[in-house]
């Protein structure tokens, strides 16, 4: 393997953790209350409107902001579950269907009038670093960015498997009626589960600022990505969606490295594509 190639796998390695977490929101969301939030993507370019506003105006580095991003992001996601989504939780999947896209719309549109068509990114002091690791450059950037988003992902992790809520949280996705039966209050829990997946949205979109530019149609391409890799995974597997991310990276970089760079999206679908006819439930389908 040349050092080129290598230097390229690493790039989308750091690149795909990134992307793991934001696809980690979505398959969390979906693993417990099970709604599909096809606003997802939307959710993620608002992320990165705020990470730029607040470098832009603020001078504030979209690491040290990812934290306030992610805890704004939870409350409003605990809010639209609460205000709005609850009620849609019983009724047919369409209509949960035209409620997020609708959601998405508006969001699309609602970026186009507040920051306009043009494309917006966050340039840190350290964009153009890199570390020196043997024969391989490592973009400081995607390096700081990928270590941000493992350290998320996996206190997220800790979470589910150690806290009394995250518990009950997932009591509630293996078994709603006993939930109930027990006295957990489901919709708390679930409007808790929505923030966290948001929230998973906020970091990652503050990270991905760093990374790629954000306009109005970064949102649905997005939500298109996060939902390759989270079926590549596997719907509702946490370690499926850190699995899918880097995989999906990696082919990226790839496609750019042996064809061209426009090509990236023929090899993730073809990557989808290979899994639902080998593994229809994902990679690691099934699995928490």
């Amino acid at each position: 393997m040349s050092i080129d190639l290598a230097n390229q796998i690493v790039t989308g390695i750091l690149t795909g953790l990134v992307y793991s977490l934001m696809a980690l929101g979505l398959s969390v969301i979906f693993g417990v209350v099970r709604v599909v939030n096809f606003a997802h993507g939307e959710m993620t370019a608002l992320a990165m409107y705020a990470a730029w506003a607040l470098a832009t105006w603020l001078d504030l580095d979209p690491l040290l902001g990812m934290p306030l991003i992610a805890l704004v992001m939870f409350g409003c996601g605990y809010l639209l579950q609460r205000g709005l989504i609850d009620s849609f939780i019983a009724k047919p999947e369409h209509m949960q269907f035209i409620l997020l896209v609708s959601l998405a719309i508006i969001m699309v549109n609602g970026s186009l009038l507040a920051f306009g068509p043009d494309a917006h990114g966050v340039q840190v002091s350290y964009g153009f670093d890199t570390y020196e690791m043997g024969p391989l450059l490592v973009d400081k950037v995607r390096l700081l960015a990928a270590a941000a988003s493992l350290a998320f992902s996996l206190a997220l992790m800790v979470f589910f498997r150690r806290s009394k809520t995250g518990k009950a949280i997932r009591a509630c996705a293996d078994n709603l009626v006993g939930a109930r039966v027990i006295g957990l209050d489901v919709r708390r829990l679930y409007a808790v589960t929505f923030g966290i997946g948001t929230a998973c949205v906020g970091a990652a979109g503050a990270l991905l600022s760093m990374l790629i530019d954000v306009m109005p149609p970064t949102g649905p391409e997005l939500t298109l990505l996060a939902f390759i890799i989270v079926i590549v995974g596997g719907l509702g597997s946490m370690t499926g969606a850190l699995l899918g991310g880097v995989l999906i990276g990696v082919s990226e970089v790839l496609a750019g490295y042996f064809l061209m760079p426009s090509m990236k999206s023929m090899f993730s679908f073809a990557i989808l594509i290979v899994v639902l006819v080998a593994r229809p439930q994902g990679l690691l389908g099934g699995r928490k």
